[in-house]
């Protein structure tokens, strides 16, 4: 069996090629077309077919990656913590981009390395990456705005509901200042309140908004003028939420037409309280759970496994294992959270589990019954994808007896 392996780094990496226990091939690589062709000839070059690992090292490996699905070579691409953990078995602590790439290819034969997952789960996870980020942009974007608005129109805010709207954005971006009502009648407030919507307004609902408007201006004492530099602020804050709003929107349309094409999709969908979004954002950070031989495994990847600790007499207190995937833990926190919201949408078994832990004669917390619907949660949708079978509450109710 033959063994490229690479210790990737900003740039370039160190490749070695062993067979059995013996190097073949080592070298320092660039990370352009050059050395890449280069190392494509050794490959080329090999009797058999090669299998390849390397260690995630965030858009430093992309390109990597890039090269084996261009070249559609299978490969290990390595978790951090799991290749430190394989790869520092000795008590030295020495630590050399070379040391770590010979120490790959010699270990590879003792551990169970799983190949990469499809592209497709691949291409989901950055799309729901993508999505988090503009949400946390947005809501960052929205506070800046919020701050700006107290010193020059914090009446403004008061027409809108906590869900920004295009108009919304559009008003603050043209009425910033107070001042720049003073002269304008209600008919022609009107006029530009029915011409910065996308949404069918009747003229009376936007002579009613109008004469808001004009009131809160009369009586609104700005804390600066309109020449301040707070007014071009709010501009700026405006138009940038309008486009991340804008981005949200593809990015969500996006998500779901890839997410649509993996199976697990209709599965996770037919949960109560999960819909398109949250079963494309469940898919992006589980990926393809069939990898997992067991629901537990698929626990501790999230996260939400119990560490245990005991040493002589001494035994710790239980607490949850966050050494997971974060960002998994808070979409499934949030989509629990939504299905006991929407739980009028259909009967759900872990809604159930939920007020069962809350009204036993010991109630958890809210938050520890929370982390016991997700860990039940995950075994359902592993189970699901398993058995190919869509959701069915007649069936979990009764093994949940």
């Amino acid at each position: 069996m033959y063994i490229l392996a690479l210790d990737v780094s900003m740039g370039k990496s160190y490749v070695v090629i062993y067979h059995e226990t013996t190097c073949l091939f080592e070298q320092e690589i660039l990370h352009d077309k050059t050395h890449f062709n280069a190392l494509l000839q050794e490959i080329y070059a090999l009797p058999e077919r090669q299998q390849i690992v390397f260690e995630a090292t965030g858009v430093y490996s992309r390109v990597i990656e890039t090269f084996c699905q261009k070249n559609h070579f299978t490969y290990c691409l390595l978790n951090p913590l799991e290749a430190k953990r394989q790869l520092n078995s000795d008590l030295r602590s020495v630590k050399t981009d070379k040391r770590d790439a010979h120490r790959l290819a010699q270990t590879h034969g003792q551990f169970l390395r799983k190949q990469k997952q499809s592209e497709i789960y691949e291409q989901t996870r950055y799309l729901a990456r993508f999505y988090q980020q503009i949400e946390s942009d947005i809501k960052h974007m929205r506070m800046n705005l919020h701050t700006a608005l107290q010193l020059t129109f914090p009446e403004l805010e008061t027409l809108f509901t906590n869900r920004l709207s295009k108009l919304a954005l559009n008003l603050v971006e043209l009425f910033l200042h107070p001042d720049y009502l003073a002269h304008l009648s209600q008919t022609k407030l009107k006029n530009v309140l029915k011409k910065n919507t996308d949404k069918k307004i009747s003229n009376q609902k936007a002579l009613a908004k109008a004469q808001t408007l004009l009131s809160l201006a009369q009586n609104s004492y700005p804390a600066e003028p309109i020449q301040s530099i707070s007014v071009q602020k709010v501009v700026y804050y405006a138009r940038q939420l309008k486009q991340l709003l804008m981005t949200k929107e593809q990015l969500t349309k996006q998500l779901v037409e890839t997410a649509k094409r993996t199976i697990e999709f209709d599965f996770y969908q037919s949960i109560p309280g999960i819909g398109e979004l949250s079963a494309g954002l469940i898919i992006g950070e589980l990926g393809d759970i069939r990898r997992f031989s067991t629901h537990k495994q698929l626990n501790a990847f999230v996260g939400v496994d119990t560490r245990r600790y005991q040493s002589g007499k001494y035994i710790a207190q239980e607490h949850m294992n966050k050494h997971g995937n974060p960002k998994a833990r808070k979409n499934l926190y949030f989509i629990v959270m939504n299905m006991i919201r929407q739980q009028a949408a259909g009967p759900n078994h872990i809604v159930d589990y939920y007020y069962k832990l809350k009204t036993q004669p010991s109630p958890k917390k809210h938050k520890v019954a929370l982390i016991a619907c997700i860990n039940k949660l995950l075994k359902c949708l592993y189970s699901m994808v398993r058995h190919s079978s869509t959701y069915d509450y007649s069936y979990t109710v009764s093994n949940d007896q």
